[in-house]
């Protein structure tokens, strides 16, 4: 047993300890969104976790959303976080919450803690309350209402929970330590008057519950035995643990880990909002977003980042992790699941000169080479091809160059050897026009007898067949690593003005059209990228999930 242990995180090893000793005989945890904005990278981490728990050591998780604060609340946002959860491969079953579902009882518990002197209405403002409060060098001052009878005080709660009194008039606070150090000891506000549509409730109540109150609570009612968190919260456990003791209830145990900060990402759902509502991004779901609906629109797949957040470690040190490990188990994902086809972006037309004009061959590709078993596609070949402009040059720079060049061979990918033996430029710009090559008719892939060794292989695509596309660039949307972290700058200052280059017309061999909205291809040579929602049978749309290789880097460098 202890060998074992020492592979488990910090949380695990308190899981299998309360196991072992008998504390607890069934792991119960929970993932507690807040619908008030889609989920994002940071939540992948506690999604992970709690889920991640309980099918390691048995048990179940709960989906509970905390949503205690009507005005900025709604179905649109659940029924995202829903979809987001479910498409990274978890389940909750029938153990979907809601915080309003314990509206009644979180009320009782209100009740409970007035009759037992635990808790008053407070009439101040919440400037009073906040220069009341004093801060961490000053105790704070008790309110001039804090000494209520318990009669006045339940009879003015019923008043404000029946909607006799205006949003901001009144208050319940916990009545328990205003010279705490903690901050959050000082009286804090647990119920405050609301009058507001809740999309679950609707107008039944006039009075909401502050999150520290329904959250712990809401922990108790479910028997949740580990209630894992992010460090941010770490300073609320002390309230967390005085309500349970203060009401007598199940005594749920609050854990707290390091956030998931990652470079050259924000993960503040108001800025998030507010990339939105300034048109920086196109919605929620921009593949430039780290938000989850973001991240899976623009590529990445969940085994990605399900092995991004294992690889990223559970630990109590905040931490920031490199945009650069997410990407790569993008790339070490779908290298592994994706099947190749060869596309163009920026094309130039190559002319076999000796290839007859009104022939025509369908080369066999393999259709993904990692695969065990691989299977293979047909691809349409004919006089006329595309490449990518830069597969050539006019002078090889060097002997190692191994693209094509005058008097240079070169294979087509699964189809024939090819030398250029000239080309031609638009006189105006300088731009290359057509390339002209000859064919060695017996170097056919599979069966070249030709003798040749060219150094490079080319992707094409037939100009007679391929499909006309779009494809979408996206790169980060920050050109600063930590873009919130500069004091006296607005992180809107650090937006990266190339963060999408639209390509409209780009070229793909034709068994793309059989496709699905959503799926992963690598385009050879170039990138991994996924048929964005925008396509449509007239036109596709792809979005460049990750390159083939690190291309920051090397961006970076070149602009210090």
């Amino acid at each position: 047993m202890e060998e074992k242990k020492e592979s488990l995180n910090f949380i695990e090893q308190i899981v299998a300890d309360d196991l072992e000793n008998g504390k607890h005989s069934n792991i119960i945890t929970r993932f507690p969104p807040e619908p008030n904005g889609y989920l994002h990278v940071g939540h992948t981490k506690a999604i992970c976790i709690n889920f991640g728990m309980t099918e390691k050591f048995g048990g179940r998780t709960h989906l509970r959303f905390d949503d205690t604060n009507p005005e900025k609340e709604s179905t649109e946002y659940v029924n995202a976080i829903k979809r987001d959860i479910k498409w990274l491969g978890f389940e909750w079953g029938e153990h979907e919450y809601y915080a309003s579902d314990y509206f009644g009882k979180l009320y009782e518990y209100a009740l409970q803690l007035i009759k037992d002197e635990y808790a008053y209405v407070d009439d101040s403002t919440s400037e009073e309350m906040a220069e009341m409060k004093g801060n961490v060098n000053t105790p704070g001052q008790n309110s001039p209402y804090r000494n209520r009878s318990i009669e006045e005080n339940l009879e003015l709660f019923k008043k404000m929970k029946d909607g006799e009194f205006e949003n901001g008039s009144k208050v319940l606070r916990a009545k328990v330590d205003m010279s705490n150090p903690n901050l959050l000891m000082r009286d804090p506000v647990i119920y405050r008057v609301k009058k507001a549509h809740h999309h679950r409730t609707g107008d039944k109540w006039n009075i909401y519950p502050m999150y520290d109150f329904a959250h712990g609570q809401s922990d108790s009612i479910e028997n949740i035995t580990h209630s894992l968190c992010s460090l941010e919260f770490e300073n609320h456990r002390p309230l967390y643990n005085w309500f349970i003791e203060k009401l007598g209830i199940f005594p749920s145990r609050q854990i707290e880990f390091s956030r998931m900060n990652v470079t050259y990402m924000i993960t503040s759902k108001r800025r998030l909002l507010k990339l939105v509502e300034e048109g920086i991004v196109s919605g929620w779901d921009d593949p430039r977003m780290p938000t989850i609906s973001g991240m899976r629109r623009k590529g990445y797949s969940p085994e990605s980042i399900r092995t991004f957040c294992d690889k990223a470690g559970v630990t109590k040190r905040e931490q920031m992790i490199d945009i650069g490990l997410l990407e790569e188990c993008l790339r070490q994902d779908l290298n592994k699941t994706t099947d190749r086809v060869m596309a163009v972006l920026n094309p130039v037309k190559v002319i076999i000169t000796n290839y007859p004009e009104d022939k025509e061959e369908n080369m066999l590709i393999v259709n993904n080479p990692e695969e065990n078993e691989p299977s293979y596609r047909t691809v349409p070949f004919c006089r006329e091809i595309l490449i990518e402009q830069s597969d050539f040059m006019e002078e090889a720079p060097n002997r190692k160059y191994r693209r094509l060049a005058p008097g240079k061979i070169v294979r087509l990918k699964s189809a024939y050897i090819i030398e250029c033996h000239d080309y031609v430029k638009d006189e105006t710009t300088g731009e290359i026009k057509e390339i002209h090559c000859k064919y060695f008719e017996d170097s056919r892939s599979g069966s070249d007898t030709s003798g040749l060794k060219p150094k490079g292989t080319l992707g094409w695509v037939s100009t007679r067949h391929a499909i006309k596309a779009e494809a979408r660039l996206y790169d980060r949307l920050f050109n600063d690593p930590t873009p919130t972290k500069h004091d006296g700058k607005d992180f809107m200052e650090f937006i990266n003005p190339n963060s999408l280059k639209i390509l409209p017309e780009i070229y793909v061999e034709p068994s793309v059209t059989q496709r699905e909205v959503g799926e992963r291809l690598q385009f050879m040579r170039i990138g991994y990228f996924c048929i964005d929602r925008d396509s449509t049978s007239e036109r596709m749309v792809f979005n460049r999930a990750v390159t083939l290789k690190d291309t920051w880097v090397k961006v970076q460098k070149k602009n210090t």
